[in-house]
């Protein structure tokens, strides 16, 4: 026998009643209900008068029903399938297990007479609860119903109206009802799959036998290979018509962009098509613009970073450089800082190539080459603007640069970036690009570099054993003391798509300029410099930051030696081969 309760249980007067909240609070958390058409149980933790695990305890004491930890249950996807997406996403339920006389569901509210009664109809067992938390549960179903067969599906549909000598790529994509084109259902299962995987980029690229579809996900690259090589085609053409590009020009590389809604969020995505062996490239960097205010504190900064970073971006005038190679999180720190800063008594004036995110009350200006509206023209405009504060993409010259330091010698806050590997190397780059080590010396308040990690999966994390090297590498930094230190890595699960990990975590050091290394600068004196701001007391290093998160079991070894590694391997190149008067030409980068 099922166990659905078979009355309205009122939640409210029970919590109550067991003391877990006061009568005042049930009426505050019933008015708010109202409002905003919320469950009771989640307008009580939105006020703060429960926490999410004393709700889901109190649930499962109550009902007398296991609670589960999706993060180490080992599921079954196809018991997972049992329940249609919709049907799970509409009622916060998933099958767990189909035990020998009964089904095991979990749901979010168990509570939910209408919902188990729905449920109860597409089994033909008897349904036993558990009460699950409702993070978990979704993130379940994104992972379970990912849209890959969908995908493989479409694409051989698509492939068969291909074949059709009738068939005109035009007409298709000129459609007047596109929804009910092959080549756009595509597309939408393409990025619903993307978004539901929270990738950051997606990439199309044909190869001689097979299409392949990439997808960035924490960083690293994830595929899926498609036989239907001929629909790349009309793929690139559907997404240069969006992007406003030319469909004929294939021999040369093409950037545009264009917005879509995907299951309620505004997306941004920006284009990128390159001419290769056989046919064209194409990745696309997604932005979600309704992922609401940018916010510091969402930004993984450890809190003694956190509030030296905001005492500094305070300061009325002086250069701020936030550094690190692509998608380390230089956008979301700056655009964070920028949210910090934005009040109606300051005029904030932003050059970016492109502007990512919209924000209000900011003069943003996009940088044009083409018509040569270059970050110098832009910013010496900027400054007849009256701002109060600069954000500038990139410094990617020496003209550019100079601008900004003479903006912030004079009275301005200027925010920008460069692209080097850490906040020391960073100062020195200045004067490398030829800019007057006295102007670096007197503009530059502090640099902050970053880096974005992997972090263990919550699911299939174990105890690990550090291998020959790891150990090596450990005892050189930390001596004896490494071996009483407990090392953690995920094995793998469904959770994370069998990689161990799940989702990333931003790694900072913060270089903050005092008098003498300010005198060091000013003499060009790199290697003083460098002396000085790895023993100030305040420096610790990327590689010292990311050990901290893998001692806390938050990240792997592996990913702390990757981060160090980097440096290590940047500091020996430039101490075998100094770089001297580099030519703007050569500099390298990307925007913000």
């Amino acid at each position: 026998m099922s166990q659905a309760p078979r009355k309205k249980i009122r939640i409210g007067d029970l919590l109550v009643e067991n003391k877990i909240i006061s009568e005042n609070q049930l009426m505050s958390a019933l008015a708010e209900q109202k409002k905003s058409g919320h469950k009771l149980g989640r307008a009580l933790m939105e006020l703060g008068y429960v926490t999410e695990e004393q709700m889901l305890d109190f649930l499962s004491r109550q009902l007398q029903i296991p609670y589960i930890d999706l993060k180490h249950y080992k599921y079954d996807t196809e018991t997972v399938k049992k329940i249609p997406e919709t049907l799970s996403r509409r009622y916060r339920a998933i099958a767990l297990v189909e035990e020998s006389n009964a089904f095991r569901i979990g749901m979010a509210d168990p509570t939910d007479i209408f919902a188990f009664d729905e449920l109860s109809k597409l089994f033909n067992k008897p349904l036993r609860l558990a009460v699950l938390r409702e993070s978990d549960l979704l993130r379940t179903i994104d992972t379970v119903f990912r849209k890959t067969d969908e995908i493989s599906n479409l694409a051989e549909e698509l492939e068969e109206e291909l074949s059709d000598t009738d068939f005109n790529l035009e007409d298709l994509l000129d459609t007047d009802d596109a929804s009910e084109a092959p080549v756009v259902k595509l597309l939408q299962s393409i990025f619903e799959d993307a978004l539901q995987m929270g990738a950051s980029d997606i990439h199309i690229e044909p190869d001689e036998h097979v299409l392949r579809i990439r997808q960035r996900i924490d960083g690293m690259l994830h595929e899926q290979e498609m036989k239907e090589k001929r629909i790349v085609n009309a793929l690139v053409s559907r997404l240069k018509l969006m992007s406003g590009l030319n469909i004929s020009e294939r021999r040369l590389p093409q950037d545009g962009r264009f917005n879509i809604r995907i299951k309620g969020r505004s997306i941004d995505v920006r284009l990128s098509t390159m001419p290769i062996q056989y046919g064209e490239s194409v990745v696309m960097r997604l932005l979600d613009q309704s992922s609401g205010k940018l916010d510091l504190n969402k930004v993984g900064m450890p809190a003694d970073i956190l509030q030296r970073f905001r005492t500094i971006i305070k300061k009325p005038h002086g250069m701020v450089l936030v550094t690190g190679p692509t998608g380390s999180g230089k956008t979301t720190t700056l655009y964070g800082a920028l949210s910090e800063l934005n009040h109606p008594e300051k005029k904030i004036i932003t050059v970016e190539d492109p502007v990512e995110y919209r924000l209000p009350r900011v003069n943003q200006v996009q940088v044009n080459t083409k018509v040569g509206l270059t970050f110098s023209k832009v910013l010496r405009t900027a400054l007849r603007q009256d701002p109060d504060i600069v954000l500038i993409g990139e410094m990617r010259d020496q003209e550019t640069a100079e601008i900004g330091l003479r903006a912030s010698i004079t009275g301005h806050l200027v925010l920008s970036t460069l692209h080097t590997n850490d906040a020391i190397s960073t100062a020195i780059r200045l004067i490398d690009m030829g800019i007057q080590g006295y102007m670096v010396a007197t503009a530059l308040e502090a640099i902050i570099a970053q880096r974005l990690i992997r972090k263990i999966c919550d699911g299939c994390m174990i105890d690990h054993q550090p291998d020959v090297h790891e150990a090596s590498w450990l005892k050189e930094l930390l001596g004896d003391s490494a071996e009483s230190i407990q090392f953690k890595r995920g094995e793998g699960c469904p959770h994370c798509n069998n990689t161990g990990y799940h989702g990333r975590i931003g790694v900072f050091e913060l270089l903050e300029l005092n008098e003498v290394m300010a005198d060091a600068l000013r003499r060009s004196d790199s290697a003083e410099f460098s002396q000085l701001a790895r023993n100030h007391p305040d420096f610790r290093s990327l590689g010292e930051n990311a050990l901290d998160y893998a001692k806390q079991g938050i990240t792997t070894l592996e990913e702390v030696i990757r981060v160090a590694g980097e440096n290590e391997l940047l500091e020996t190149r430039e101490d075998e081969f100094p770089v001297q008067g580099e030519s703007s030409q050569n500099i390298e980068g990307d925007s913000v």
